[in-house]
């Protein structure tokens, strides 16, 4: 089977540093090729909660979209995401884009509409792929991010895995 470029997005606020690792090296065991975002601070959107950090991640995968989505929500279970006890969102992984797949699969729309209404989601993407065509508007996603009129407001921070620093010191 041929390999399918994806963008996942990631947050979590709650023990946001603990939470964001073992998901990135869940999706390290599975997926090729992972390139990982600069991490941002963000005010929750839709939640009454404390603060978040986001970030972007970009692969390849060998799997289907149905199957990368159930291996997200174990990911997600694994850190405590429906927990009935749960106190705010320990991970949530949600697919952005795969490959180039425009509409409705199985309930999931794509690419996902957060993408243009949270900050949280399209500059950390239009650093990691500028270049990148968002096949439902026809721009490139460093033009969104430039053209973006998104009210919130995010702080990037330092941030370590496996070593690497993901935050740029140009951004901190």
């Amino acid at each position: 089977m041929s390999l399918t470029e994806v963008y996942l997005g990631l947050g979590s606020n709650v023990e946001r540093e603990q939470h964001l690792c073992a998901g990135l090296e869940a999706l390290a065991e599975f997926l090729h090729d992972m390139q990982c975002s600069a991490v941002f601070e963000s005010q929750p959107v839709g939640i009454k909660s404390g603060p978040f950090f986001n970030l972007v991640v970009s692969a390849k995968t060998d799997l289907l979209l149905v199957e990368l989505s159930r291996r997200l929500k174990l990911i997600e279970a694994d850190n405590g995401r429906y927990a009935h006890d749960r106190k705010g969102l320990p991970l949530d992984i949600d697919v952005l884009f795969y490959g180039d797949l425009v509409g409705n699969f199985e309930g999931l729309t794509l690419p996902r509409a957060e993408i243009l209404k949270n900050a949280f989601v399209l500059w950390p993407l239009s650093l990691i792929a500028p270049e990148k065509l968002h096949l439902g508007v026809g721009k490139t996603l460093a033009q969104l991010w430039a053209d973006a009129q998104i009210d919130q407001v995010l702080a990037p921070v330092a941030f370590e895995w496996r070593g690497l620093q993901l935050t740029p010191a140009n951004l901190l």
